[in-house]
């Protein structure tokens, strides 16, 4: 193993996969009181996080970026045993985890000259991000070093994209994604709006009436992207993502797969992820979209 890799929580990567390819995470921290704070992932579950605000209406938690002392401590045993690390953060669009990310890197350089750590801002978010780390990870076990990784990722970085919906528009509004009116109007005409994620920023893609048809739109928008940008499906990542795990999502990959088939597409794999509590802040429990990445070439 050539370098250790090393993401902030964001990545919304499953336990079972960062233990079995030695990813080290490095926790965002969750509130529901604005005073107590857990680590995401291991004092508090991503289920527990979402199942807390379905059962608590007029729950709206924050998140809080990992410190530069929680980086410090997830990178010294790799700087002590001469590996160099790769770090790859949360867009700083969202957040100031890979600003922490760095000044962890410039104390411990200076701690220790030989330390070599690259800290790359993904300007990515949850399942992008995933996908992200999981490249680097894949660039790591064919033998890329550090460098050669850093070159190549920064290259898939603006290739990047995520279209979903929300069950709820409250959660958007108390983060200040839309205006208290739209808010209101919107749940009176059971109105569900469609986001999508790219270039590092979040925006609206369209309103749809109902759960069932902002499902089924997400997917429309997404074979309709794919067909806009002629996007070579072998040379991308795929991904579905919801936040409780929710029969609705299990029809919507079902949507996605039969869609992906009979549009002649070659997906051979979906990656499944739970959304984590950084974006879940703004959608609630019930975020289900799809999301694509390009793979890296050396």
């Amino acid at each position: 193993m050539k370098f250790a890799v090393v993401s902030d929580s964001s990545c919304d990567l499953s336990e079972d996969y960062t233990e079995k390819e030695k990813v080290a995470v490095v926790p965002f921290y969750v509130s529901f009181d604005g005073e107590h704070y857990q680590k995401e992932g291991k004092e508090i579950k991503v289920t527990d996080f979402y199942k807390e605000m379905a059962e608590h209406g007029d729950c709206f938690p924050k998140t809080s970026m990992p410190s530069a002392e929680d980086y410090k401590e997830t990178f010294l045993p790799f700087v002590k045993e001469g590996m160099p690390v790769l770090c790859i953060c949360l867009t700083q669009k969202f957040s100031g985890s890979m600003q922490a990310a760095f000044q962890a890197k410039t104390e411990l350089e200076e701690q220790y000259p030989k330390a070599e750590i690259q800290v790359v801002d993904s300007q990515l978010v949850t399942a992008l991000q995933g996908l992200f780390v999981k490249e680097a990870v894949r660039l790591r076990n064919q033998g890329a070093d550090l460098q050669e990784a850093v070159r190549a990722l920064k290259e898939i970085r603006s290739t990047g994209h995520i279209f979903f919906t929300t069950r709820d528009l409250k959660y958007l509004e108390h983060g200040g994604r839309i205006g208290k009116a739209a808010s209101v109007a919107g749940s009176m005409l059971n109105i569900k709006p469609l986001l999508q994620y790219y270039d590092g920023e979040l925006g609206p893609a369209q309103l749809c009436r109902g759960r069932k048809k902002s499902l089924a739109k997400v997917a429309e928008l997404f074979f309709q992207y794919l067909e806009e940008k002629n996007i070579q499906t072998g040379e991308y990542l795929f991904a579905t993502g919801t936040g409780l795990w929710v029969p609705e999502y299990e029809e919507f990959k079902e949507t996605i797969r039969k869609g992906a088939e009979s549009r002649g597409y070659c997906i051979k794999e979906w990656e499944r992820i739970q959304i984590g509590a950084t974006i879940g802040v703004h959608t609630g429990p019930y975020p289900i979209g799809a999301a694509l990445l390009k793979r890296c070439s050396l």
